[in-house]
């Protein structure tokens, strides 16, 4: 009996920006206590520096830089391990270093600091794939420098995906917050979108929210409308997933029906929700009335899958 390659599973959203996968992120080199001894000395080993939740990036790239003569610093991150040839070659240790400010002596002729949102839909595969990772695993170390036992200064071990305390021994690990996100339809078809108290300007979104413990996804779905517009939904259907590192979380798309119209927002988290036919919501977009979540989000990939293609946005003016 022939055996046949593994074949890819695609979700119905496709591959999002942000959930590319282009590294080896080399979880059996991580337990090496010498990790970094051995690849420090190696000429193709690359460094990514972040600063304030920032990267440089030179047009369409991650900006990575030889190991410098000072080494990784105090504590280092191992990214992996290329996959795809690139700017680097397939197989290139990535390590992430990061900078309590901006160095100006790293920059390179037409770079930039960057943040994610900044730069995202501009990056190729490996670069996104990195820069997500690093924003991610950045954040959690920023945030978790003391034990939660104890309240003793934690250390980085294991290619810094792991912080120790030194006190009870305890071992801790990044943590992925799952929260869903959802389109919801009427009879009519038409899509519920909310604005949220925290929004400037007249903003609006598909709704979402965190899911509790001890929730399934699809209870996560019902409770959260509920709780956001007054709706009751039904048929939760999984579309696919994005991480959104700002600061940890992993964003869960669905779809969801309802045969409740009468929408009203919670006044809390959400100031206003309006139903919109495709014809309303391209014309809303289109004369700037609202603008609608960005194109790096989930959010916009589960309106225009809704909608049924690009939504036009008004082109913004530049001063010459």
């Amino acid at each position: 009996m022939s055996s046949s390659a593994p074949v890819a599973v695609v979700p119905p959203l496709g591959l999002l920006p942000l959930a590319r996968t282009a590294v080896d992120r080399g979880s059996d080199r991580r337990v090496a206590a010498d990790l970094f001894q051995q690849i420090r000395s190696s000429p193709a080993t690359r460094v990514m520096y972040m600063a304030g939740g920032k990267t440089l990036v030179s047009s369409t790239e991650v900006v990575l830089g030889p190991v410098s003569d000072s080494g990784f610093g105090d504590a280092p991150v191992y990214l992996g391990r290329t996959l795809k040839d690139a700017q680097e070659p397939a197989g290139t240790d990535v390590v992430l270093v990061t900078l309590a400010q901006e160095d100006p002596l790293l920059e390179v002729d037409g770079a930039r600091w960057a943040s994610l949102r900044e730069v995202a839909v501009l990056l190729g595969e490996l670069d996104a794939a990195l820069f997500v990772e690093a924003a991610a695993i950045s954040n959690w170390h920023a945030a978790h420098t003391h034990c939660p036992r104890c309240g003793a200064a934690t250390v980085p071990e294991q290619g810094g995906w792991v912080r120790r305390c030194p006190e009870d021994k305890s071992q801790h690990f990044p943590r992925t917050d799952p929260a869903i996100i959802v389109a919801i339809t009427d009879p009519r078809d038409r899509i519920l979108l909310g604005s949220a108290a925290a929004w400037k300007g007249n903003r609006y979104s598909t709704l979402a929210g965190f899911v509790e413990p001890g929730e399934s996804l699809e209870a996560a779905v019902i409770r959260e409308v509920a709780e956001e517009s007054g709706l009751t939904v039904h048929s939760p259907q999984y579309l696919g997933s994005q991480p959104w590192p700002f600061p940890c979380s992993l964003m869960l798309g669905f779809t969801a029906r309802t045969e409740d119209t009468a929408a009203t927002p919670d006044g809390v988290e959400i100031s206003d929700v309006r139903w919109f036919t495709r014809e309303e919501l391209g014309e809303a977009v289109a004369s700037g009335e609202i603008t609608i979540a960005s194109g790096i989000s989930i959010a916009r990939n589960l309106i225009e899958r809704w909608y049924g293609g690009p939504i036009t946005e008004p082109e913004v003016e530049t001063q010459a």
